[in-house]
């Protein structure tokens, strides 16, 4: 077993290795840190408006992100496939992957579409009783019924695009979306340049547009100009019943267990909702804070599933395994970077929103809440969704992700606030502890060893050969 973590008498080339990490961490923490500048501008605009329309754009905005986590998922899941079969040159397999996917991806938009025709003051009585804030919260989702196919087809596209290494095009399509976005915020929230003002109406029209835009972008370059995996519209209704099986026994655990994320992330909503609107007003900024510090973390997540995924597609598993560890204490130094930066910038920060005393009271307790959680949430982030799932041990990262969100995390997190009534830092520590948790767990997973997984072409896959020194 490899017990050590002294990298250098493993002789890996860390120069390189972090020398093409960074090619492509880089833009897609560019690309995050663009999201997160939308996100801000977008509840910033909102905050003027009072608590209220900012809490229910806030609280709708957490069932779009459950619909976002699970393409993500249904993206993440294929380029696990889709990253090894590029590793290995096999470009039928990889595009039937692909096919797939966006076939499932279909399937989510279309349920979730449904759901926010149907049902949108259910769905706002999920996250709070408040009657105002459903009404706006009903606002907010109307007008965003056309941007779940949208936001479907181009999440899961950009993924597939950056488990090939083509980086750029997404993070283009990013920074001209921003600027899309703030442009008809601007227009339709405040009713600029002869615009009506529609305030959380005009957030949701802004966002729309840009959604919209984004799909033109990305999904317009996928499937008529790009010319690593030459993928074409015909290939939409190829045969690819001979990966199917492949298919789901990689990827349905993480399209499972990231939506058990969402879940959990939009439980974590339910229990701030019902504490009340300045808690959920405090959350909405210490949440911009949050994504702000964790954009490297992303990026680095990112790219080292990617990395991984080659390296075993070229067949080097003892490679793999050094890179793991690398990329584990990268993690650590990341995080304790991220919390530095909460420190640094929480009090301009808070004091740049415009929400009650009480808000801003609660947001101060929550970032130094936040700062421990960032440390240990890098680490296992860059294990789980990075270097653990591209080495195929997705059932058992999905087995994981269900044990510590649910038997950890919501329990204590609900009873620390609904019951106990705790001060917002331990409400909000006991919400992410499963981060805590899952750091330790996976060190001892990729010590192990048992997460290097075989992915065949079609049919079955079995462990792959152990890591040298096992």
């Amino acid at each position: 077993m490899t017990n050590g973590l002294n990298l250098k008498d493993q002789k890996l080339n860390l120069k390189e290795l972090y020398a093409n990490m960074a090619k492509i961490a880089i833009p897609i923490s560019l690309q995050s840190l663009i999201t997160v500048a939308i996100n801000l501008a977008d509840t910033v605009m909102l905050s003027s408006m009072g608590d209220s329309q900012l809490s229910a754009a806030t609280l709708a905005g957490q069932f779009i992100n459950l619909f976002m986590i699970c393409c993500m998922g249904i993206g993440m899941g294929a380029s696990v496939l889709t990253s090894r079969f590029w590793g290995m040159k096999d470009g039928d397999s990889l595009k039937k992957a692909v096919t797939i996917m966006l076939r499932f991806c279909l399937v989510f938009s279309l349920v979730f579409t449904a759901a926010t025709v149907l049902i949108p003051s259910l769905i706002m009585r999920i996250y709070t009783s408040d009657t105002e804030i459903i009404d706006y919260g009903i606002q907010y989702l109307k007008w965003l019924i056309p941007t779940y196919v949208f936001m479907g087809f181009s999440l899961t596209c950009t993924v597939i695009l950056r488990s090939v290494g083509q980086v750029r095009i997404p993070l283009i399509s990013s920074i001209t979306a921003f600027g899309v976005n703030v442009f008809f915020n601007w227009i339709f929230i405040f009713g600029k340049l002869g615009a009506p003002r529609m305030e959380i109406a005009g957030a949701a029209l802004g966002t729309l547009i840009a959604r919209g835009y984004e799909f033109l972008f990305i999904c317009g370059y996928f499937f008529f100009f790009d010319k690593r995996m030459k993928y074409r519209l015909k290939d939409v209704f190829m045969k690819c019943s001979d990966l199917v099986r492949e298919y789901i026994r990689v990827s349905i655990p993480v399209l499972v267990s990231d939506s058990l994320l969402a879940l959990g992330n939009n439980a974590v909503a339910m229990v701030m909702g019902r504490i009340g609107k300045a808690f959920v007003a405090a959350n909405s900024v210490t949440t911009v804070v949050q994504q702000l510090s964790s954009v490297l973390t992303q990026g680095v997540s990112n790219a080292s599933g990617i990395i991984t995924g080659h390296t075993m597609g070229e067949g080097d598993n003892k490679k793999a395994q050094k890179q793991g560890y690398a990329f584990m204490i990268m993690g650590f130094f990341i995080g304790f970077v991220a919390s530095g930066i909460i420190f640094l910038v929480k009090n301009p920060v808070i004091n740049f929103y415009d929400v009650s005393a009480e808000a801003k009271q609660i947001s101060h307790q929550l970032m130094y809440s936040i700062m421990i959680i960032m440390i240990f949430q890098s680490v296992s982030s860059i294990l789980t969704k990075g270097v653990l799932r591209a080495g195929g041990d997705t059932k058992f990262l999905m087995i994981g992700d269900i044990l510590f969100l649910w038997i950890a995390s919501v329990p204590l997190g609900a009873l620390s606030g609904l019951v106990l009534h705790l001060p917002p830092f331990w409400i909000y520590f006991f919400l992410k502890i499963d981060q805590i948790i899952k750091c330790v767990w996976c060190y001892f997973r990729l010590r192990s060893g048992k997460w290097l997984k075989k992915i065949n072409q079609a049919g079955g896959a079995n462990k792959a050969p152990a890591a040298q020194g096992q």
